[in-house]
């Protein structure tokens, strides 16, 4: 039985050692990690006590996931307890493949659901190759819905959120995108009072300005059904926490045909009696592209590095 000085809590945002937490009743307070290193990440359900006009994280609640990234030098959490992860892309400037597939393996290695959205779709030609060069995730099941998002229209547009809005009700989605993807437009036309929740969650953390190096949560429905959660924007997206011979099980292309290899070990790279490589060297359609097999390729060769 939990100590009745124990509180329940709901994290929603967070920065440096510094968390904002939600009680049920509505009301926010900040919090600080008992003990030298934070461990709380937004998302997270906790149990804080109270200490004169703040509170002290005592525990936090088992989680159903975690989504992060991990480099040689940092692991860097965006957001735990998810339902899915949104990641936002633009036809214009060309979104990285290579980056997108990070984004995606990481959440099939928590078994995160992911949704693609394309923006830009009023750029006819970008948006064209661009929609083209998804076909490969539509074949592989990804959900990959268009978008139009008008960085200077004020208000909200419904039709540009039309597509998406079912997929987000009742949800808790990461939202994910490189710069350029228009990730605060989004927001912005999602939440009109983003900004000023931003500024007032930036201010209560003490964190100024620099309101890109927080992540924050924000309800989307008055009943709090529906939640989105704001990230940093990246460039690099580490993997160094995905074993090698795991990373065909993260990859729905690759995976549907390493099952077709004769070798239990098969790294499916130069293998005689891979389903892999004569997937690849078939003839005809392919199931798997052979831009997609390069990121596999590099991708393998980057984590099998051993780093001492």
């Amino acid at each position: 039985m939990a100590n009745p000085t124990l509180e329940p809590g709901l994290v929603v945002a967070g920065h440096g050692r510094h968390v904002l937490v939600e009680t049920p009743d509505g009301q926010r307070l900040i919090c600080h990690p008992r003990g030298k290193k934070s461990q709380t990440v937004v998302g997270d359900r906790v149990l804080w006590q109270a200490t004169e006009d703040e509170g002290t994280i005592e525990k936090v609640l088992p989680r159903s996931n975690l989504f992060y990234r991990q480099d040689e030098i940092r692991t860097k959490s965006f957001a735990a307890n998810l339902d899915q992860v949104l990641v936002l892309i633009a036809a214009e400037p060309e979104f990285s493949e290579s980056q997108l597939s990070r984004a995606l393996i990481a959440a099939e290695a928590e078994k995160i659901k992911p949704i693609i959205a394309l923006n830009k779709s009023d750029l006819t030609e970008p948006f064209g190759r661009a929609w083209e060069r998804m076909g490969v995730y539509r074949d592989m099941g990804y959900s990959v819905v268009p978008l139009a998002l008008k960085p200077k229209l004020e208000g909200i547009a419904a039709t540009e959120l039309a597509a998406l809005m079912p997929l987000l009700a009742g949800k808790t989605t990461l939202v994910l995108g490189p710069s350029g993807s228009g990730k605060s437009t989004f927001i912005n036309r999602l939440l009109p009072g983003a900004q000023v929740l931003t500024q007032e969650i930036s201010t209560a953390l003490n964190s100024g300005k620099h309101t890109t190096t927080s992540t924050s949560l924000y309800w989307v429905d008055a009943a709090k059904t529906t939640a989105v959660i704001d990230s940093p924007g990246f460039q690099e997206f580490g993997l160094n926490h995905i074993e090698p011979m795991h990373l065909a099980s993260l990859m729905p292309d690759i995976k549907a045909q390493a099952g077709d290899c004769k070798f239990y070990n098969c790294t499916h790279l130069h293998e005689p009696g891979c389903g892999v490589l004569r997937a690849i060297q078939a003839e005809g359609v392919r199931t798997i592209s052979a831009n997609r097999f390069k990121i596999y390729g590099d991708l393998f060769a980057e984590l099998s590095q051993k780093r001492y």
